[in-house]
């Protein structure tokens, strides 16, 4: 009688290999596991992560390997830049609120908005805010500084440092109230000061006045119309960086 035969028995070997590799990744998992039970997730920024991994590698559904930049900015930044970015958008937005106001009212030839490094500069001509060898506020002049000192007093502007400079054409200063020119320059970027700790209620703690006669021109002291650019008050609205590393030079 001929033997029975058992059928062949199917048998997959797997390669050694394989053990010793599900071992690792089952202990590398465990090991974040931890980790992620360890640490503090900050909702938005895990959302803008896994957002950015969209259509990575086939893992996840999606058209795009990187999120819009909005969203991982929002998410990613960290404190310091986030609030550097919110301060750069606060000075664009003043410098285009102060340009409206010129234009409306004819200032824009009187007063120049420059956008400078350190922060936001408005440059007045001498003849706009003090009458010829005087330091004396006009009295037309106190409207725009009023208006000025509302946009400073803002919330977004009411920790900003504000330097308030003078300065003069090259030609001599002789007067019994002004014997040169650095008396008449300090004088008159103190006036400014005075009008808006004492009439706009400027924190005094947060704005300084200085003067630097003819030494700091804009132009050549060629002729009357670059002597009448030199003659200036600016009004410079300091980045809170810049207001830092001025502090420690000190």
């Amino acid at each position: 009688m001929a033997k029975k035969q058992k059928p062949e028995e199917c048998k997959q070997k797997v390669a050694e290999y394989m053990l010793t590799y599900g071992d690792m990744m089952t202990l590398l998992l465990c090991f974040f596991v931890l980790l992620f039970s360890f640490s503090s997730i900050d909702a938005k920024k895990f959302e803008a992560i896994i957002q950015s991994f969209s259509g990575a590698l086939g893992v996840l559904d999606g058209g795009t390997t990187v999120q819009d930049a909005p969203m991982l900015d929002s998410g990613l930044m960290d404190e310091n830049t986030s609030s550097e970015v919110l301060e750069m958008q606060n000075f664009q937005k003043l410098e285009e609120t102060i340009q409206e106001y010129l234009n409306e009212n004819q200032l824009s030839e009187s007063v120049t908005v420059l956008e400078e490094e350190a922060g936001l500069l408005l440059r007045f001509q001498d003849n706009i805010l003090f009458d010829s060898g005087s330091a004396d506020l006009k009295p037309e002049s106190l409207e725009i500084m009023s208006y000025i000192a509302q946009l400073l007093n803002a919330e977004d502007f009411e920790d900003k440092f504000i330097s308030i400079e003078g300065h003069t054409d090259n030609v001599p200063m002789n007067s019994p109230r002004y014997p040169s020119n650095w008396e008449l320059s300090v004088g008159r970027s103190s006036n400014v000061v005075r009008f808006l700790v004492e009439n706009n209620n400027m924190d005094p703690k947060r704005i300084s006045a200085s003067g630097y006669s003819e030494y700091h021109p804009v132009a050549p002291n060629d002729n009357p119309e670059n002597r009448a650019k030199n003659r200036r008050v600016d009004i410079l609205i300091l980045k809170t960086i810049h207001y830092k590393d001025s502090s420690k030079n000190q």
